[in-house]
């Protein structure tokens, strides 16, 4: 009897330890960045111009403008979880390719991004990033795109303002979702500080969703996708990339024909 109670002692603080582990350090698991020095020069081949945000808390949200002579329109992109612009920029470039200006921005702690973050404080960031790139572009001219955590994003901006369309690459039906698909022993929508709900964001957008997912995503699973879509309407289309992993779309010349016919309203 006494090695049993033992047992479920060490098996109860087990459990109690990894729900504070996942309570205290779950930064660390979502938030995967690349930090650069403040004077660092970022090098592309296409043009572009650096630009910084200063918050009201004193924090500084790093942005970079890929510009055209002509553009088709502005696409605002939020990229994933890990690197920092100096990666992003280049993700980024086969749309500035195809005749898109591209306004891509790092988060808190990514790349000359400064300040401390909180779901609160980082979708306070998208709001402001949201009303500079207004200032570039009139909003009938501005794609929206989320890319995995990015998705939170635009899909948040998408249901307060009127971007032109809004395209997902690999989005969650919300964060919460995901975590406890991944650790469903613990309560994560008590434990989590970062929900990022896509589909409360989304309930109520009009313009045209377009969300991109391939069938083989071992981050963020092709389910979850699917289930985001599911609680949209007819303004919405899922489109799938057959053997698409989490971080290899673009490799696929599927994805580069459907993304064209999206970009060109095809």
């Amino acid at each position: 009897m006494n090695s049993f109670k033992i047992f479920i002692f060490i098996l109860l603080a087990t459990y109690l330890l990894g729900g504070a582990i996942l309570y205290f350090l779950q930064e660390q698991f979502i938030f995967l960045p690349e930090s650069l020095d403040q004077d660092y020069e970022y090098s592309f081949e296409q043009n572009f111009e650096e630009h910084n945000l200063e918050m009201e808390d004193g924090a500084k949200i790093n942005l970079l403008h890929f510009t055209l002579p002509e553009s088709k329109e502005l696409i605002v992109y939020f990229h994933g979880n890990a690197g920092s612009l100096a990666r992003w920029g280049e993700v980024v470039s086969p749309f500035v390719d195809l005749g898109y200006e591209v306004l891509i921005v790092d988060y808190r702690g990514y790349g000359k991004s400064t300040g401390k973050r909180s779901q609160v404080r980082m979708l306070h960031d998208a709001d402001a990033i949201y009303e500079f790139a207004k200032t570039k572009e009139t909003e009938d001219r501005i794609i929206l795109f989320g890319r995995s955590l990015g998705s939170g994003f635009a899909s948040y901006l998408a249901g307060k303002n009127n971007p032109k369309k809004l395209i997902l690459e690999t989005p969650f039906y919300s964060l919460r979702e995901v975590a406890g698909s991944l650790i469903p022993i613990y309560p994560t929508g008590f434990l989590l500080k970062y929900q990022l709900p896509n589909f409360q964001y989304l309930e109520k957008v009009e313009t045209p969703i377009y969300i991109f997912h391939g069938d083989q995503d071992e981050i963020v699973p092709f389910a979850s996708g699917k289930r985001l879509y599911e609680t949209l309407g007819e303004n919405a289309k899922f489109i799938t990339i057959e053997g698409g992993h989490h971080n290899d779309l673009s490799a696929f010349d599927a994805y580069w024909a459907e993304m064209e016919k999206v970009l060109n309203d095809e």
